[in-house]
């Protein structure tokens, strides 16, 4: 997995950035997870969370033989 994602993303006009760090989550699936903040072009500030989820990283369930 990668060391680290960089999203950028577009609120009310403003973009930012967002660093988001490699996460093994609650569920068992790998990813990303971030947060940061971004202004938009009127002044209102916003905060950022992110999740990125790889798609089928997800541990397969026992299976009951």
């Amino acid at each position: 997995m990668a060391d680290i994602a960089k999203i950028t993303v577009e609120v009310a006009g403003g973009i930012g950035t967002v660093l988001a760090e490699p996460r093994k989550f609650k569920t068992g699936s790998r990813g990303f997870y971030g947060q940061g903040k971004v202004q938009g072009t009127d002044g209102r500030r916003f905060q950022i969370s992110v999740n990125v989820v790889e798609i089928g990283s997800k541990p397969a369930a026992p299976t009951d033989s």
